[in-house]
């Protein structure tokens, strides 16, 4: 039969034609030369046991090999499958477990899971949670408006007149070069004693508040100081507070000066570099200052903004991205005659993590040219703002423009888009060291409600990008009572170590006036925030009684998860909210953006799906069955849902009141009984209160056995529905050991182990060795195999991951396994429920061989069937494994088993490792089918730097020339130049500090990257197939058919003779992405809702205080300082950045 020309790859299906002979090759010699040199083959008594007595095919004849034809292939199936079966029958035990738990029907009730009272309830628990901290928080508003409204300002306030304890001391005492132990501090600094405090997670002393101030800032400043005096009657409200409720965690006072004062008191955390930690810039500050923003930002790029203050914009604009958060929209442009976007948003979209990382990248690309347009500008971010077919925060809108200067006021501009109303503030910023007049930009800021900024150098950059928020407080300030509303946040990493916190924060407004008769003030002091760890909340969760697959999870506004089993961020970045989007932390699709939205919009509602999930270890999917229910947390921005699968809609609740039965269970939890009853691993839960917990199981089973000879399963400080179900299911899986595994020689199915793990938290494996080579996790809910037999019905077969293989030659000393498992369904009265589940552990090399011997034509239980001169045979999977290849894979694309040796050490691998070409088939003909995710909570190895060693490209660099000129010395060049230089030493490179470091963690070696996952899993094929690869002389054929009642493909194909029609390989592995482009997911954004309140004008607002200069002028002392400093290699401060206006 001629072979087709088709295109390489392509694939024919259809049933195998009679005796098809092999294209492209001559006759096969006979079978004696094609036996594998695998050594004495095993005994077919051993291979074929007793239980499975089967006729075997013999071929027909003819004169030559053929490929086998479709029916013989199935009987090979047929035998494979029947094997599986009768193995797990006989050991696997689940017929006689279920008569066990019927057996034992009076120690147990079974209860049900209610998702609607349950959701409610747990809703409730939040919510009451909540609301305790909702009471301190306003406890402590209140006392700071009295507080400061009592105070009297002091100008000749002194720092020794100030006791308070500086969290940052201890950290500057041991640096000797700190700026206390320069100028000999003259601050009374507390030194304090502290405890340690499992609760905090740190160090703490309950008896006084700490004090953190930036390190850009002065300590010994007026206003600092008077800041510090009267936010020092706020320790005895924190300290009764606690006393009201003692589980309030980190209570913080954030001044709109910069200072924190924080409750209890524990020591800074001192990162790497330089701590560049301002209050002002977390989440929760943010969030708390001011109302929703729509925010644009436009650069002038004419030619005057040359070199240094190009770069200055560049980081000016970046520090004000860092601004906004998750609730705020904004869009960045350019101008100079025509202004246009930095980047592909042609709108405003929402300031969140991947879309400011957009902004920042375009930013860097800007180039000056052409002559200043500011009409251009203006009449782009006009026209952004008025675009209502977007969605877009809907509250404060401000215009953000970045200039070296002009004379143009543009007022045709701001008559046409924003007067009389004045609803658009437009904030203006003088960048760089010029002589231009800035009376226009001053003029367009005061004209517009808004403010006027100079940035000389970069050390003005921070203090000068965040204090607009100042202005956008003036509204809430002046609504009084109607804007002191608790708001909480996204989750975020707490800075001084607690791990995911949210916060409630509420404003703390300036109650001061300045006469009899005067206006309101108009100040916010800054931001009251108290903590919840998120742990407190995941408390108040049910644990257990859901079973492995069952999950609690609640979203906010934004659609981000505040609980969800798979938010696990590796890293996290303190300047930054740990977003995870709820269609992100599970696997996407319209049913799920149709609850999201529910959710989000404060709804009830109950939804049976079919959706996809990811395993536990991420290298399946498989598709379930979930009852999603969800209600609104009242009085919060929160929505709770509950995940049930149906199987878990009932679940056992042991009831052991007779102590003598649980004398007896617990004793076979005794390392003296695992010789005879098999090794047990118990999960590490919080059985107790006095429990010590330890990542060796060994070491945890000890620790409880210690416990228990001093408590009882009904004690007080124990829970008792885990530990009365921990001691049952002891019970149980002993007597499964007593009726089934004692008796059997598992050697005679060349099996390694025999398991049984439970609901309860039992996994018990038996023979006692066996224990030496698991690897699974003791806690069955986080082990992949036990939630994945839930999930599928029939035998779930897990082969070792890669990494755990050993090579060929060394599989005679130490043995690899094949986990087969499989779910214990029972039917109790009418209710359904799966409370354990049973496996064995195969031997992979006996069984290798065995799937030789069932998938091949023997005739004779001891001799593989031979073909003679004058007959012709079908090839099979064990006399012709040198042109036959026959593999058995698993769901998800992994090689389980294989008739070729050499591929024995490739057991656990993606298939396409094995062989890319048949895995390309198989797909293509639809036995597989692709998913595709990401996962935005990696962590990735950080990039190193470029340039190492050299200046920066496009920063000017003196020559010696230029040193020896004294006109050069005095010229604004070399003023900019010298700060630039002189934060350079201090940020490590210029303009760009290594936040990550800078900011936190001792460990950021490693950064918060994108993976792109994929995972394969069967799909709509379940007959038995056959097809070519056709590819010339290069073709092969194939046959795939499912395995009933397993998790298995079995193949059979030809092996391939060149490399000819390489085909593309799939990948499985996780690999580093950028994530889908976001330049296309802003054009579809998901459903979100902003906060239901804004505060964006108010009648009586007075906008005459609008703008200011620098408020350090560089001085000649100054400059000759830094001249000597930097020629002496010495990192001097920096200058301090405060304004003497925001006097209080």
């Amino acid at each position: 039969m001629a072979v087709p020309a088709w295109t390489c790859g392509a694939s024919r299906p259809g049933p195998a034609p009679t005796a098809l002979p092999w294209p492209g090759r001559g006759p096969r010699p006979g079978p004696g030369a094609r036996r594998p040199p695998s050594g004495p083959p095993r005994p077919l008594s051993l291979l074929l046991p007793p239980l499975l007595l089967l006729p075997l095919l013999a071929a027909p004849g003819a004169s030559a090999y053929s490929f086998p034809q479709q029916h013989t292939m199935q009987h090979w199936a047929r035998r494979l499958e029947q094997e599986i079966d009768g193995v797990m029958r006989i050991f696997g035990g689940v017929q006689q477990l279920r008569e066990i738990y019927k057996d034992n029907r009076n120690l147990f009730e079974v209860q049900e899971n209610e998702p609607q009272k349950l959701v409610e309830k747990v809703a409730g628990d939040i919510e009451s949670l909540l609301d305790r901290k909702v009471r301190a928080l306003k406890r402590l508003a209140d006392a700071a408006e009295n507080f400061q409204k009592a105070h009297r300002w002091q100008d000749n306030i002194k720092e020794e007149d100030i006791l308070y304890y500086d969290a940052k001391a201890d950290a500057e005492l041991d640096d000797p070069e700190s700026e206390d132990v320069e100028r000999g501090s003259k601050v009374s600094t507390l030194r304090l004693d502290f405890v340690e405090d499992s609760n905090f997670k740190n160090k703490v002393n309950y008896s006084y508040t700490a004090v953190q101030i930036p390190t850009d800032i002065y300590k010994g400043s007026t206003v600092i100081l008077n800041e510090l005096n009267w936010t020092e009657a706020l320790e005895n409200v924190f300290i009764e507070n606690r006393r009201q409720d003692p589980t309030l965690l980190w209570q913080v006072f954030g001044s709109a000066t910069g200072v924190t004062r924080y409750y209890p008191a524990t020591p800074w955390r001192a990162p790497k570099k330089i701590d560049l930690y301002d209050v002002r810039r977390r989440p929760w500050y943010i969030q708390g200052a001011s109302s929703p923003k729509d925010m644009v930002i436009i650069v002038d790029v004419s030619g005057s903004v040359s070199g240094l203050t190009l770069k200055l914009m560049k980081t000016s604009v970046c520090e004000m991205l860092d601004t906004l958060s998750d609730d705020d929209y904004v869009n960045v442009a350019s101008f100079n005659e025509k202004a246009q976007p930095v980047s592909c948003f042609t709108h405003l979209v929402q300031a969140n993590v991947r879309n400011k990382k957009v902004f920042k990248e375009a930013v860097q690309g800007m180039v000056a040219k052409g002559t200043t347009g500011y009409k251009a500008g203006f009449e782009y971010a006009f026209d952004q703002l008025q675009n209502s077919n977007i969605t877009r925060a809907n509250c404060n809108k401000m215009i953000m423009m970045f200039t070296d200067g002009g004379e143009d006021r543009v007022q045709d501009v701001f008559e046409k888009y924003n007067w009389p109303n004045r609803t658009v503030r437009v904030f203006t910023f003088s960048v760089g060291q010029h002589n231009y007049d800035v009376t226009p930009l001053q003029w367009m800021a005061c004209a517009n409600k808004g403010y006027y900024f100079e940035i000389p150098s970069i050390g003005a950059i921070r203090i000068n990008t965040q204090e607009y928020l100042d202005v956008l407080g003036r509204p809430m300030v002046l609504a009084g009572k109607e804007a002191k509303q608790v708001q909480w946040t996204n989750v975020y990493e707490d800075a001084l170590g607690l791990g995911l916190v949210v916060t409630g924060t509420l404003p703390v407004f300036n109650l001061t006036q300045d006469g009899p008769g005067e206006k309101k003030n108009q100040l916010i002091l800054g931001v009251m925030g108290i903590d919840v760890a998120l742990n407190d909340i995941k408390r108040l969760t049910p644990n257990y009684t859901l079973g492995a697959n069952g999950y609690v999870f609640a979203i906010d506004l934004n659609g981000y998860v505040l609980l969800h089993p798979n938010l696990k961020p590796q890293t996290t970045n303190f300047r930054e909210p740990v977003t995870l989007d709820f269609l992100d932390a599970e696997l996407e699709d319209e049913n799920k953006e149709e609850i999201r939205r529910s959710m989000i919009d404060g709804n009830k509602g109950h939804k049976q799906i079919r959706t996809l999930v990811k395993s536990l270890d991420e290298r399946y999917v498989d598709e379930v069955v979930r009852n999603y229910t969800w209600v609104p947390i009242r009085s919060t921005n929160y929505s709770l849902g509950l995940v049930l699968p149906p199987y878990s809609t009932f679940y056992l609740q042991a009831n052991l009141s007779d102590q003598i039965l649980q004398v007896k269970y617990f004793e076979f939890l005794l390392p003296s009984s695992f010789e005879s009853e098999g090794h047990v691993f118990i999960a590490p839960r919080e059985y107790c209160k006095d429990l010590n917990a330890s990542d060796n199981n060994t070491e945890f089973l000890k620790n409880f056995i210690e416990l228990m000879e001093k408590v009882t399963p009904d004690s007080k400080q124990c829970n008792n529905f885990l530990l009365h179900n921990l001691i049952l299911d002891t019970g149980i899986t002993q007597q499964l050991v007593e009726r089934v595994w004692r008796d059997q020689d598992l050697n005679t199915y060349s099996l390694l182990a025999v398991f049984a793990a439970t609901d309860g938290g039992i996994t018990r494996v038996f023979p006692n060795k066996a224990a030496e080579d698991w690897t699974e996790n003791p806690e069955p809910f986080n082990a992949s195999f036990y939630r994945r037999s839930l999930d599928n019905h029939g035998y779930i077969f897990k082969p070792p991951h890669q990494d755990a293989l050993l090579r060929p030659l060394e599989l005679e000393n130490d043995t690899v396994g094949i986990l087969v498992s499989t779910a214990v369904e029972l039917s109790l009265g009418g209710r359904t429920l799966r409370p354990a589940v049973v496996g064995v552990k195969l031997d992979l090399e006996a069984w290798a061989e065995k799937f030789k011997v069932l998938a091949s034509n023997r005739t004779h239980q001891d001799q593989p069937q031979k073909c003679g001169p004058s007959s012709h045979c079908e090839m099979d999977c064990e006399v012709n494994n040198e042109d036959l290849l026959c593999v058995l894979i698993d769901d998800g694309g992994f090689l389980v088993l294989s008739n070729q040796n050499h591929q024995w050490d490739q057991v656990g691998r993606f298939f396409s490792e094995v062989d890319a070409n048949l895995m390309l088939a198989l797909y293509n003909n639809s036995f597989y089918t692709r998913k595709e995710s990401y996962d935005y909570q990696a962590a990735c190895a950080p990039q190193p730097p470029g340039n190492l060693g050299a200046a920066p490209r496009g920063v000017f660099v003196p020559t010696i020339a230029d040193f020896l000129n004294l006109a050069w010395w005095t010229s604004a060049a070399a003023w900019s130049l010298f700060q630039q230089l002189l934060y350079g030493l201090i940020y490590h490179s210029w303009f760009q500090a290594d936040s990550a470091e800078a900011e936190g963690s001792p460990e950021a070696r490693e950064s918060s990257c994108v993976m792109k996952q994929t995972q394969y899993y069967f799909g709509s094929v379940n007959a038995s197939y056959n097809a070519i690869i056709d590819c010339g002389n290069c073709s092969r054929l194939f046959h795939a058919q499912r395995l009933t009642n397993t998790n298995l493909l079995f193949v059979v194909a030809e092996k391939p003779l060149c490399s000819q029609c390489e085909a593309g390989r799939l990948l499985q592995k996780e690999t580093h992405s950028d994530g889908p482009e976001q330049c296309e997911l802003v054009q579809r954004p998901r459903y979100r809702r902003g906060p239901h309140i804004c505060f964006d004008y108010n009648a009586t607002e007075d906008t005459s205080d609008c703008g200011r200069g620098a408020s350090f002028p560089p001085s000649l002392g100054v400059l000759v300082s830094l001249q000597l400093l930097l020629l002496l290699g010495l990192p001097p401060r920096p200058q301090p950045q405060v304004h003497a206006s925001r006097r209080l």
